[in-house]
């Protein structure tokens, strides 16, 4: 069940609405301790630009998207958005709340799993985890294999899997629309567990990956610090999202002045 907020930005996939209802990181770890006490499931999804281009482009993946429970900002863009919207709403980066949402878990008792990556990648994870949490428990690592189908028999393998051995909150890095679907497939097949969907935010921990310095971040431009670090994958995703972004401009003023 999706949390009433109300009031935040909204973007339009007919015939799906997504809908930006966690404005800030205390009202997203508020709503997920009360869900984690409560022993109700969810699934968090933290939208970017990238995430908008792949909405627009596959009507498959809106009902996926529509089907989170949780939403809140992943990117400048979408912050700058909501303000133009007059809806305005914070920064909350998935690879940001890894640690947050962990020590939130060990708090609440509540043992975590790990999925996505590589075996190699999530044991160093789990151990630069354990390293800032050192209550967390840690009860499942599952990397996925190669062609894995998010929503197929192996997926449901993985999330009973991930269900018997007590995990409560699911960390998934399989990056979108992969961790989203898997986060969809797993509010239907364990309701009662929790799916964060956070990107590259293990291989960041793990430090598989290098993240922008602060300074950097400071003047939202990560996105060129990561283009330039790896020119030939993402030149091509950033473009896309240069280019959807008038059109979305255009849309959160429409948003605005309704």
């Amino acid at each position: 069940m999706r949390p009433d907020y109300g009031g935040f930005v909204e973007f339009s996939f007919p015939p799906c609405t997504i809908a930006v209802n966690m404005p800030d990181t205390g009202t997203l770890l508020s709503e997920v301790k009360s869900r984690l006490r409560a022993g109700e499931g969810f699934a968090l999804a933290t939208i970017n630009l990238d995430h908008l281009v792949k909405l627009a482009k596959d009507p498959g993946f809106r009902p996926v998207y529509a089907a989170q429970d949780l939403v809140c900002a992943d990117g400048n863009p979408i912050v700058w958005l909501s303000k133009l919207a007059g809806r305005p709403v914070s920064l909350v980066p998935g690879s940001d709340m890894v640690v947050p949402l962990a020590s939130l878990a060990a708090r609440e008792d509540a043992p975590i799993a790990l999925m996505g990556s590589t075996p190699e990648a999530l044991a160093e994870a789990a151990e630069a985890l354990k390293a800032r949490v050192p209550s967390l428990r840690i009860a499942a690592q599952i990397a996925p294999p190669m062609g894995f189908d998010p929503t197929g028999p192996d997926a449901r393998r993985i999330l009973l899997d991930i269900a018997a051995s007590g995990a409560r909150l699911t960390f998934i890095a399989l990056g979108a629309p992969k961790q989203e679907m898997f986060a969809a497939f797993g509010r239907e097949v364990t309701p009662h567990m929790g799916f964060a969907s956070i990107g590259a935010g293990l291989d960041f921990l793990a430090g598989r990956q290098q993240r922008a310095p602060e300074w950097v971040r400071a003047i939202a431009m990560e996105w060129a610090w990561r283009m330039l670090s790896n020119p030939r994958r993402l030149a091509k995703r950033y473009l896309d999202c240069a280019l959807i972004l008038p059109g979305e401009a255009v849309r959160a003023w429409r948003l605005r002045r309704s």
